[in-house]
């Protein structure tokens, strides 16, 4: 009769209590080492970035002229240009801590609000700028995990866009709570339809999505140039904007102004939930990205390879036009031409910071935001130009598309089976 054992109880290693507790913390295998590289990739841009920021400064340029002679006032120098340069870009984008403190302070005993909304309204306004990057970096990732890369996220934007502003200033007398629905869903409906068509072509003609995707954008540039411009929209005054919403279709404002804040931010969190639900609960999520990790398998198991591929570029498209439809009907209420600052194009690095996971890419959509938010405090108190910004998320895009380099800097090694999402290349 063999004696029965028990297997060993996992015991609590007392030689490195700290890598036990992370090994804890990040139980799922690779999830620290790939949350890890996006945030040196940050640090290490915010660091060239300083560089830079010190480089380019008269002031430190003059004092490292006379290095030798006082070596000290050279790097105080520096220092100083750089701190200051990052406290406006933090305080442009969280808003200043004291004068929050301080408006706190006058809230409580006088119960007057206004302070309050004024020190809260950079982070409000990053809160603002981050909503359409979820919207469109969600559409591109969707994209990426069924294998498809949407390079045309900017020209279903405008589409949602031109939709949702025609439904919100041509349809009167609706209440809102179906006049807005509306307009968000004819928005979806204009993307979805420029999403699916270059998916169609994908499915039925082997025509590559990175190209049709990239005509499918001008034509929705030029598109919105024609209606705004001598075309169904063109207003009386000639004026290349189409006319305002009706109220009724607005997304309501959380805080009255000067806060832009409004519930698009909520809805937004609420699709990146909905887009983990249906990708990982899903039947037609988990087919999605069956297609995208390996089309053959997914063949061989019964998955219709083109009836995926155009329902992917589909649902990614209804998220870029989301992001359209969240602009017209939640800030501007109108449209105006090049209304987009290049949100969807920024998306496709927003899904590759975020490793085209609705959570990573809700992260790096706040980061860009904030980045965003504080340079234009960065240019006005510091005398930063807000290109370096744009430098700063060049470095991280640079750093995410080859993290090699990170873990060359960092003697990193890649975890066992780890990969980049994209997509399948351009020989498939």
């Amino acid at each position: 009769m063999s004696e029965k054992t028990n297997p060993p109880a996992e015991t609590k290693p007392s030689t490195d209590p700290i890598r036990y507790i992370i090994r804890r913390i990040f139980v799922r295998q690779g999830t620290l080492h790939s949350t890890l590289v996006p945030i040196l990739a940050v640090i290490t841009a915010l660091i060239i970035g300083a560089v830079i920021i010190a480089v380019s400064s008269p002031d430190v340029i003059s004092a490292w002229g006379s290095f030798f002679q006082n070596p000290l006032n050279a790097l105080s120098v520096s220092w100083m240009t750089v701190r200051d340069a990052y406290v406006s870009l933090f305080e442009g984008a969280f808003g200043s801590p004291a004068r929050i403190a301080q408006a706190i302070d006058i809230w409580r005993t006088t119960g007057e609000t206004r302070e309050l909304l004024e020190a809260l309204r950079p982070f409000a306004e990053s809160l603002v700028i981050s909503t359409p990057y979820i919207f469109a970096g969600l559409g591109v990732a969707l994209g990426f995990r069924g294998g498809l890369f949407n390079i045309g996220a900017e020209g279903q934007l405008f589409v949602g866009g031109l939709a949702s502003v025609y439904v919100g200033y041509s349809i009167s007398g609706l209440p809102w709570y179906l006049h807005l629905p509306l307009a968000l869903l004819a928005g979806m409906a204009a993307g979805a339809i420029w999403g699916a068509i270059p998916g169609y072509l994908k499915a039925r003609t082997g025509a590559h999505e990175v190209i049709n995707t990239i005509m499918m954008n001008y034509i929705a540039f030029r598109l919105t140039d024609y209606l705004l411009q001598g075309g169904p929209m063109t207003r009386p005054d000639g004026l290349p904007i189409t006319p305002e919403i009706k109220p009724s279709a607005y997304l309501p404002a959380l805080f009255p102004r000067p806060m832009r804040l409004h519930a698009g931010f909520f809805l937004a969190l609420a699709f990146a939930a909905l887009v983990y639900w249906f990708l990982w609960k899903t039947t037609k999520g988990f087919e999605i990205r069956m297609v995208g990790a390996n089309p053959n398998a997914a063949r061989y198991a019964g998955v219709r390879i083109t009836r995926m591929t155009v329902l992917t570029l589909a649902l990614s498209g209804t998220l870029a036009g989301l992001a359209g439809a969240n602009q017209v009907l939640g800030l501007d209420h109108k449209m105006v031409r090049a209304f987009s600052t290049g949100y969807g194009f920024d998306s496709i690095a927003l899904a590759l910071l975020g490793n085209s996971h609705p959570l990573g890419v809700v992260l790096a959509s706040l980061l860009f935001g904030f980045l965003r938010g504080g340079a234009a405090r960065m240019q006005s108190v510091a005398g930063v130009p807000v290109e370096i910004i744009r430098i700063v998320q060049g470095m991280i895009i640079i750093f995410i598309a080859a993290p090699e380099i990170i873990r060359g800097l960092y003697h990193l090694k890649a975890a066992d089976g780890e990969k980049q999402l994209l997509t399948r290349g351009w020989g498939t």
